[in-house]
């Protein structure tokens, strides 16, 4: 299942996460995150071991910033809450799973 990340509950799910997370920023309006959404899904129902969490970049302005967010889509991977991977753009499943 995929987690819908706010700034209200980014601390504990993601920061206090003991494991690996996935964040996708994405917006409604954009063409490349709506193509990239069923491949954030399938990433999430295949990895029960990795958190997988969306970060919508125009509700969430502050997280955004905190990651510097300039392009979306934009993934990026956290281990115990530090990171350790991001990119940009549409990218195919096997390369998100390459990050993780």
């Amino acid at each position: 299942m995929v987690e819908k990340i706010t700034d209200n509950n980014f601390e504990e799910k993601v920061l206090n996460h003991k494991g690996t997370v996935l964040l996708d920023f994405w917006a409604s309006w954009c063409g490349p995150c709506r193509m990239m959404s069923p491949v954030v899904e399938e990433i999430a129902e295949s990895r029960p071991d990795v958190l997988v969490g969306k970060v919508n970049v125009d509700e969430e302005e502050e997280l955004s910033a905190r990651f510097k967010i300039f392009s979306i889509p934009t993934f990026i991977v956290l281990k115990d809450g530090k990171v350790q991977a991001q990119t940009a753009g549409a990218r195919p499943k096997s390369a998100l799973e390459a990050l993780l």
